[in-house]
């Protein structure tokens, strides 16, 4: 099958946080797998988000640039302008003209951008079929709620309204979407994945400790992520206050300049928190790897988080996970992995001192991980999206052989 995939964000862009590496996942595990697979995204320069751990060979197309890793065709657009993390890019209107009749199926990823909606909109127009996976941006959550519902009302609504199927990564999603409007028969669920190979050959315990000059003995809990206040990280740091102070914490990850890092800077001034706290900044590759291996403990505070790629990440490297409820990998932690607790203060803190403090349970959980990660591949989730497309592939099938007849007696009727 010839599969279209729409992002905002791709590898090796990695700033804003899972998607990239999600969508990377799945695409590459499709083109193991026999399928055509493009990629269609947008080119960000020399971002700080960037990894510099691939060598990127640019081919300069009509629409940017294009690269292949892993036998997976990757275009990046050209990019005009931008706010925030989306893109004005003039030549997705050409790239939708030219080559989007070549697909048999077309999967768009988020909702706030203007690649995938053009890409939407001409499949609507042409009566292509469209997946639409919303990433969890479904419903207005933390910030920019008033623009987000002009966008909804503007484009957002017939996004949702045109797509074949909507892909939720968690139960909590997918009763979200229903709850919202989104007709239930519409509405699959399919979780999302980790690539085990990635975690098959880990760094010896300590590099990343020594980076940071941590004890071997002193407990460390990580968070990495995108800072924003949607991961809940002011709640985290007033919530590691109250933890005893032998622990450490470290915040690792890119600002995702909604004044979340401000604000947890200030709450470790205020609290006293200097020399227990430490911001390391994006974590990428090795480094990454260095510091789940290192960690007694990795939390994940979310407000909302649709699924949770850096539990399940921490998780391929037997360091046991703390999350809220408000994470979509919630239903696979309890009590195998980790705990499961209610986003707030007092919650997290609870959670946070039962866990330092005991390192038997810590031990238990981490036994747990091994036979958890094995569940977590690509393996189902790529099947299932098999299936998907190739039902949707026929249905564009069936309705090229229409067009194609259609546009035969037209042509038959002129002469």
């Amino acid at each position: 099958m010839r599969i279209l995939k729409t992002t905002q964000t791709y590898y090796p862009y990695l700033g804003k946080g899972g998607p990239p590496v999600k969508i990377r996942g799945l695409a590459n595990a499709l083109a193991r797998r026999g399928h055509e697979v493009t990629v269609l995204t947008a080119d960000l320069g020399k971002s700080d988000g960037a990894s510099d751990l691939v060598d990127c060979t640019r081919n300069q197309t009509a629409w940017g640039w294009e690269s292949r890793i892993d036998g997976v065709e990757a275009i990046y657009l050209t990019t005009l302008t931008n706010y925030r993390a989306t893109t004005i890019n003039l030549g997705v209107r050409s790239f939708c003209s030219r080559r989007l009749p070549d697909y048999d199926a077309v999967h768009v990823y988020g909702l706030y951008d203007l690649i995938g909606s053009t890409v939407a909109w001409f499949c609507r127009r042409s009566g292509i079929p469209y997946v639409l996976e919303p990433l969890g941006m479904f419903g207005p959550k933390v910030r920019s709620r008033q623009k987000k519902r002009l966008y909804n009302r503007v484009i957002g609504n017939a996004l949702f309204e045109g797509a074949t199927v909507v892909v939720a990564t968690s139960e909590s999603e997918r009763l979200e979407l229903i709850e919202g409007g989104i007709p239930a028969e519409k509405v699959v669920l399919r979780r999302n994945g980790i690539d085990l190979s990635d975690f098959k050959t880990l760094p010896a315990r300590g590099a990343f400790r020594a980076k940071l000059s941590l004890s071997p003995i002193e407990p460390f809990v990580l968070f990495l992520g995108r800072i924003s206040f949607i991961k809940g990280l002011d709640i985290l740091v007033q919530a590691f206050a109250k933890v005893g102070t032998r622990s450490r914490l470290v915040i690792a990850g890119p600002d995702d300049n909604d004044g979340c890092l401000q604000r947890i800077r200030g709450l470790i001034a205020e609290l006293g928190l200097a020399e227990r706290v430490i911001l390391t900044g994006p974590l990428y590759g090795i480094d990454k790897l260095q510091a789940f291996v290192d960690a007694d403990l990795f939390v994940l505070p979310s407000r909302h988080e649709s699924f949770g790629n850096a539990a399940a990440e921490s998780i391929a490297c037997s360091t046991p996970v703390l999350v809220t409820d408000r994470c979509g990998i919630a239903t696979l932690v309890e009590q195998r992995v980790g705990l499961v607790v209610e986003c707030n203060i007092e919650s997290l803190s609870d959670g946070l001192t039962r866990l330092v403090a005991d390192k038997a349970l810590l031990d238990r959980l981490r036994e747990g991980c091994a036979d958890l990660a094995v569940n977590l591949s690509w393996d189902e989730p790529v099947e299932q999206m098999e299936s998907l497309y190739a039902s949707i592939g026929a249905s564009n099938f069936e309705l090229r052989i229409c067009q194609t007849g259609t546009a035969r007696s037209n042509r038959n009727q002129r002469k």
